[in-house]
């Protein structure tokens, strides 16, 4: 199949190679011209792993190419995905579907003989139906089938989420899309993926049901965490003990300090607002948002609680920026309000990310970004992990202390026995354990 693949960001550039390992043409196209050449000269414009090598690979067979220009590709293109950005819309939270809309605008006008047009970014209910009206305005000549085909990519696994998903979920009104888009999937029929047929406005909401449910299953253990500190129990055994029964199963029941990232945020607001403007509000999610927000303010007000309740003129060192390990996604990550909280009570800052830091520059000011964790950790009166990278599991406890005004460590996630840290004579404080 000859594939176009529309925005080359996180799901575009991750679903186009994917294809094209799965033997497919496909091109990818950008209108960031720096992109593009950054991606032909093999450099990423995100961090995967995996995905470097995949792209050369496939660059290397001639299956996979990038390019600025769209006319002629949607011209060659038996299917097109439609993968660019559809960021909380300021003021309202809505979903922004201008570039969405552009790009069936520009399609519209390219296309020739039948196309599949599919949008992959995820998109409120309703959507595709408007991506099909303009298309039929723009060109009333068109011959196209527009379909729903979310994506369920977890930043750090992305390329084993997309080879060997849970579901492929599609939702068309086409039969003739439907034999297209069973084709390009075909090469996943070996891992037994289910194909989940569907119509157009249902495949859209599962994208955001399914989100929105996750994002409640976090905020529903963060406060029972909250509930444990109180009453003596631990977090972890209780969401052990309730993860062990089928019907509600062990994954996203981790306390930490709220959710993060490209998704959960923007999807779970999206769906309120749909939901709001639709008079069937989602009181639960409403909820769930809100609690979130709150969240990120209450692990600050943590820190400051186990340096006695002042912060102001000492360095804490922040372990892990990006919202979760093996991305450098900074995208509302709690380390964001967690940092600037701190720093509205006097804290200095001093921080360090395998991934994240040219990322965090960007949205971050007034913070010293360390060449390693120990670095951030000289002179600090605190330690604070707020991102669960690996390199962070074993850290030579008695190495920090040495270097660290005080022996502190905050652990937002529950990395460390806290037997083992109080050992080496620190002062530990987790969540949602016994102290």
């Amino acid at each position: 199949m000859r594939i176009l693949m529309i925005g080359s960001g996180y799901v575009g550039l991750v679903s186009g190679v994917c294809f094209a390992d799965f033997g497919h043409d496909v091109v990818c196209m950008d209108k960031d011209a720096a992109k593009i050449e950054a991606l032909r000269a093999g450099r990423m414009p995100i961090y995967e792993p995996g995905l470097d090598a995949l792209v050369e690979t496939n660059v290397k067979a001639g299956r996979l190419s990038f390019t600025t220009e769209l006319v002629e590709s949607v011209a060659e293109a038996d299917v097109v995905f439609i993968a660019v950005g559809t960021p909380s819309r300021r003021g309202d939270g809505h979903a922004d579907l201008s570039y969405v809309y552009a790009a069936a605008r520009e399609i519209a006008a390219a296309v020739k003989g039948f196309t599949v047009v599919v949008t992959k970014s995820t998109v409120p209910v309703g959507t595709g139906d408007e991506v099909e009206r303009i298309i039929r305005e723009t060109n009333p000549e068109a011959d196209v089938a527009v379909v729903s085909n979310p994506e369920f990519l977890r930043e750090g696994a992305a390329i084993e989420d997309f080879k060997r998903p849970d579901r492929i979920v599609v939702g068309l009104h086409d039969a003739r899309a439907k034999e297209v888009m069973t084709e390009v999937y075909r090469p996943l029929y070996l891992n037994q993926a289910p194909m989940l047929f569907t119509s157009r406005r249902t495949s859209e909401l599962i994208k955001y049901a399914a989100n929105a449910f996750l994002a409640l299953k976090i905020t529903y253990i963060n406060e029972i965490a909250d509930l444990c500190e109180q009453v003596g129990a631990n977090v972890q055994e209780v969401a052990r003990g309730i993860g062990l029964d089928g019907r509600i199963g062990s994954k996203f029941l981790h306390a930490g300090p709220g959710y993060g990232g490209s998704c959960f945020p923007k999807d779970t607001l999206a769906l309120v607002k749909t939901a709001q403007d639709h008079d069937s509000p989602i009181r639960l999610i409403e909820t769930t948002v809100s609690i979130n927000e709150q969240r990120k303010e209450a692990m600050a007000r943590k820190v400051v609680r186990a340096l006695q309740g002042d912060v102001r003129g000492k360095r804490i060192a922040i372990l892990g920026l990006t919202f979760k390990p093996n991305t450098d996604d900074m995208r509302d990550s709690p380390a964001i309000s967690i940092i600037r909280s701190l720093q509205d009570h006097g804290a200095q800052i001093a921080a360090y990310d395998p991934e994240g830091m040219e990322n965090a520059r960007k949205v971050m000011d007034n913070v010293l970004y360390a060449e390693g964790p120990y670095e951030a950790a000289e002179g600090a009166e605190a330690v604070v992990i707020v991102t669960e990278w690996n390199q962070f599991r074993a850290l030579d406890l008695a190495r920090l202390k040495g270097l660290m005004g005080h022996p502190v460590l905050v652990d937002l996630r529950n990395i460390y026995r806290a037997e083992e840290v109080t050992r080496h004579g620190f002062v530990y404080e987790s969540v949602g354990r016994p102290q």
